[in-house]
């Protein structure tokens, strides 16, 4: 099975499970790794977001010593290391000493879906780690999946991770997910291969797994996906988008950058006051514990309030995802509406 035939890489998935959601995605690709390997330890890098489950909910916004968080037993938070982002050789340290590894999961762009970028050749060294070290490489691609390329960023940088979790876009935006991978990998949930070879099946139980709502939904958006340049003409509007902000923040003699990977852009809100040449600005070569305060000055708040007056709504983490559905006009509207949202922030004395 792959995931689509446009694409610029070719995205195997010999197997495929149908969940409710990312999270539910999430932990049973965590589990098969445990039980495929006979290991009981994950290795997550820290910031990354990997939904709500016991395994994954501490180390993404606080608790970043490894310590679990409000519900969550001692025991999980012991067999889960979380390991800093970017760093290959402190990863290489961790397998090194630790053989009860089962696997290591990650957002290939990284975390945020690249609000802290992380780039291919990161990816690709660990992809290189794991096979050596015998260790499940598992890429969430809930946000990245089906959006920066047809067959997500690892068929646009040409790496293959032995397990795969989707969601989002893969059900049309309703309930939905799904852990893809490795036939071998996955025969754990099958109840024939279980009883021709001997083990006990992971059990999955869900009312709504593969609900046919979501399936119908799912069919018809990827349709659309596989069948024309949807992801492409994102991408375009998105790099449009960051040059617009950018030729703004330059006119206006704000150092602050837009930044992002194909529809994706974030706002560098500068918040240690640096140096910045917007149109020069490059977001992988700052330190992570820089890029984990993009949206951290003072008027970054002042700023999206302005937008919104001017009919701009960034998220909350101060970013903008474009669509295929978004034209030119739109664009453009959105480079005016930064110029005059700018102007008015500056006006109240915060810029």
């Amino acid at each position: 099975m792959n995931w689509s035939s446009n694409g610029a890489g070719a995205c195997t998935a010999e197997r495929l499970r149908f969940t409710a959601s990312g999270t539910e995605a999430n932990l049973m690709a965590i589990r098969l790794a445990r039980a495929y390997t006979g290991r009981n330890k994950l290795v997550r890098l820290r910031g990354h977001f990997h939904g709500w489950q016991d395994h994954v909910a501490f180390g993404v916004k606080d608790h970043f010593d490894g310590t679990p968080g409000p519900g969550i037993i001692k025991g999980i938070a012991e067999n889960v290391i979380l390991a800093p982002a970017g760093d290959i050789e402190a990863l290489e340290a961790i397998f090194s000493e630790d053989d009860d590894i089962a696997a290591v999961i990650l957002e290939p762009t990284g975390a945020s879906s690249g609000q802290v970028p992380l780039d291919r050749g990161f990816a690709r060294a660990l992809r290189d780690l794991t096979e050596r070290r015998g260790v499940l490489l598992i890429f969430d691609e809930v946000v990245t999946g089906f959006r920066v390329s047809p067959s997500g960023a690892q068929g646009l940088w040409d790496i293959k991770p032995d397990l795969t979790t989707l969601a989002k876009i893969l059900a049309g935006g309703l309930p939905g997910g799904a852990v893809s991978g490795r036939r071998d990998i996955l025969e754990h949930i099958d109840f024939e291969v279980a009883r021709e070879k001997g083990f006990e099946k992971i059990g999955h139980h869900g009312t709504f797994n593969a609900n046919p709502l979501s399936a119908a939904a799912g069919i018809a958006m990827l349709t659309i996906l596989a069948e024309t340049d949807a992801c492409q003409r994102a991408a375009n509007q998105g790099q449009r988008l960051r040059d617009g902000w950018n030729r703004a923040f330059a006119d206006h003699s704000v150092p602050w950058a837009a930044y992002g990977f194909t529809s994706s852009t974030y706002l560098f809100t500068n918040p240690d006051g640096m140096d910045l040449d917007p149109a020069a600005f490059d977001a992988h070569a700052m330190a992570p514990q820089v890029m984990e305060r993009a949206a951290a000055h003072p008027a970054a708040v002042k700023l999206r309030l302005a937008l919104m007056t001017e009919g701009v709504d960034l998220s909350g983490k101060m970013g903008a995802i474009t669509s295929a559905a978004h034209g030119n006009d739109d664009i453009d509207n959105a480079v005016a509406a930064m110029g005059r949202a700018l102007k008015a922030v500056r006006a109240e004395g915060d810029l």
